[in-house]
Formats: C-alpha cells, sequence, structure tokens
C-alpha cells in the first residue's frame, strides 16, 4: 500500500470505478424499477466547483431544488444531495436488478464522500497561511478529487490540449456517440458509454474525428489506444494504480499526446496518485505570487521549473498535495473569483438593508 493510501484510509484498488461519469440536470428522472435509496452524507461536496475544476468533461450542472442525474456504467444515476445522498438507477437493468449497497458503495466512492474533508482541510491551513485564507470562503468548501475510471480520463485529457470546457465536453461526447454503447434514452435524450480503448484503436478512428472538428487531436487518440491495446489494454491502465506514481506518470508520457501535466492529470483524478500537482500557467502563477516569488522573472514553465513547482507542494502538503492544491486551483480561476465577487456584493447589500 502506498503512503496516499494509508492517508485517506483507503486502498485506492480496493473498488475500481470501471465508468462512473456525472451528467447534471435540473430535473428528476423518474424510474419506477428502483427505489428511492439513501446514504448519509457524512461531509459536504461542492458540485459546481467539481464542474468546472476541470476534472471531468462530462460532468454538468444546473441549479435546481436539490436534484442532479449521474450515468455510471450501463445505468443512469438521479441523485438528490442535502443531507442525505439520495438516487434512483435508470437505465441498464436488465435480468436482475443491481445490488443497491454496492451501487450506493461505488457512488459514494466515485465523489470520494469517504474521505473526511474537514481533518485535511484544517492541517493544510494550518501548515499555510494562503491555503487559510483560501477556504476562509465558503465558495471553496467540499472541493474534492473525483475517483474517475482512467480510460475515459486519459482520452478526455487528449481532448482538453488548448481547448476550453464546453469544446472539450462536446468532443467527448461525440466519442461516446461514435464509439460507444448505448445506454438508455431518457425525457428524449440518448445516453451513451465511454468506447472501450480496442474501438478507439480501430482503423478510420483518426479520419471520422478530423472530419468532426478533432484537428490534430484526432491521430493522438487513435494512436494512443492503439498502444494502450498493445500494452495489454484496460489491464495495462489500471496496473498504473499499483505503480508508484514517478514510474506511473512516465508510463503515461509515452502515450501520444500526453505531456508531464497531462500525465500528472490522469495520476492525480484516475490512478489514486494524489500527490501529483498538475502545472499549468493558473499553477505557476498561484505559486510565483505565493509560494516561490523568484519564479516571476520566468516567463515560460521549464521542466525545472515544473519540478519546483510540483516539489514545493508535496512538501507543504504532502501525500495529498494534488488534492490541496485543486482547492487553490479552484479559487483562481476567473469564473470563481467572479462568484466570489458576486456573493460579497450580495453580502454588502444586506448589511446595507439592516
Amino acid at each position: 500500500m502506498r503512503e496516499s493510501d494509508e492517508w485517506t484510509g483507503k486502498n485506492v484498488q480496493s473498488w475500481n470505478i470501471v465508468e462512473l461519469l456525472l451528467l447534471l440536470f435540473g430535473q428528476v428522472l423518474f424510474n419506477t424499477r428502483t427505489q428511492f435509496q439513501k446514504n448519509p452524507l457524512e461531509s459536504l461536496i461542492n458540485l459546481d466547483v467539481a464542474q468546472n475544476s476541470l476534472q471531468e468533461s462530462r460532468f454538468k450542472f444546473k441549479t435546481c431544488p436539490k436534484r442532479r442525474a449521474v450515468l455510471q456504467m450501463e445505468r443512469i444515476w438521479s441523485p438528490a444531495i442535502e443531507d442525505q445522498l439520495e438516487f434512483r438507477v435508470h437505465g441498464g437493468v436488465k435480468e436482475q436488478a443491481p445490488d443497491e449497497v454496492q451501487l450506493s458503495k461505488k457512488l459514494i466512492e466515485y465523489l470520494r464522500l469517504d474521505v473526511a474533508l474537514d481533518p485535511l482541510y484544517k492541517l493544510w491551513a494550518k501548515n499555510d497561511e494562503h491555503f487559510k485564507k483560501v477556504v476562509g470562503n465558503e465558495n471553496f468548501k467540499g472541493v474534492r478529487i473525483l475517483k474517475q475510471n482512467p480510460r475515459e480520463n486519459v482520452f478526455s485529457f487528449i481532448c482538453s490540449s488548448n481547448n476550453n470546457i464546453s469544446r472539450i465536453s462536446s468532443m467527448v461526447e461525440n466519442l461516446c456517440k461514435f464509439y460507444g454503447d448505448k445506454i438508455c434514452q431518457v425525457e428524449g435524450q440518448d445516453y451513451y458509454s465511454f468506447p472501450k480503448v480496442e474501438r478507439l484503436a480501430q482503423p478510420g478512428v483518426e479520419s471520422k474525428l478530423r472530419a468532426n472538428g478533432f484537428g490534430y487531436r484526432a491521430p493522438f487518440i487513435q494512436k494512443s489506444a492503439q498502444k494502450i491495446v498493445a500494452n495489454g489494454g484496460e489491464e495495462w491502465l489500471f496496473s498504473l494504480t499499483k505503480m508508484d506514481y514517478p514510474e506511473a506518470k512516465q508510463e503515461l508520457i509515452t502515450l501520444p499526446g500526453i505531456g508531464a501535466k497531462v500525465a500528472d492529470c490522469i495520476c492525480l483524478m484516475s490512478l489514486g496518485h494524489l500527490q501529483a500537482v498538475p502545472v499549468d500557467t493558473h499553477v505557476f502563477q498561484i505559486a510565483a505570487n505565493w509560494y516561490l516569488p523568484h519564479l516571476k522573472k520566468n516567463k515560460t514553465v521549464t521542466g525545472k521549473v515544473y519540478d519546483e513547482i510540483t516539489g514545493h507542494y508535496q512538501k507543504l502538503y504532502g501525500p495529498l498535495a494534488g488534492w490541496a492544491h485543486t482547492v487553490l486551483f479552484c479559487a483562481d480561476l476567473k469564473m470563481f473569483q467572479e462568484t466570489k465577487a458576486t456573493n460579497s456584493k450580495k453580502a454588502v447589500k444586506r448589511k446595507a438593508k439592516k
């Protein structure tokens, strides 16, 4: 067991979430074949932050009276989150009803609700004054690292290269429509599973993706799929969870279209290497402004600078450095800064009325 496993009190291999993806809506998706199940929600999760932190490309959220919908494996979930996590299962229910306890456990582990955040936030705040200031804002409470499927995570991040959230989501949805299997139809909308690696490795994938706007990412997708198949397929991908973090990262970098940052994203979000710290422009700016001011003279993130930043975070936060860094990353994103400013104005208005 790696150090990060002991830190969370969970062996990352205890549950392999083969395909648990979130799709959030403003409506309840009813299915009379299943009961409304409940699980105690012992810790917070910020779904709005989860959607906009670039973790999951098929995670969509709309403000509504507590209802959300989730796609898992060959099923559609519609949970409601208040003081309890409630859910229904839609689609993919075949000869036998799924084991409710197993499904509940998978959902909770995907959202990482089995990890108590308060003690972690307190520890990180104790070690870092800047982190303490960040978590003082309610917008950044409940930031969690989703436990994703490595297969989808790899190809989603290949799609993310020089791209925006909306276009990434569109590309991933098209991959599912073109090469995945239809799960079900709910209220007139079709839902598809993420394709198997073997289907993405087929001849003709690159040309079809190019014709549908994937650009230079198209050959990366097909060639990476082919290399994964040659390495042993999905079994090889899951074997990376058992490797030490540096070794797993280097293995990922051998795939076309994957560099150091994307490899760290995959290590953090789907391989259980929670010490991985992906460094992009935002993370570089955070490090230069708050932790390593001498980096301000650097115009680009060189390999040396990248390693210095990741090393600093890992020394500061320990085996869950990637999780702590994600909280800071979310706080730095412009969309969250705007939310913070809006909430501050509302607070001022409320005080004025008093």
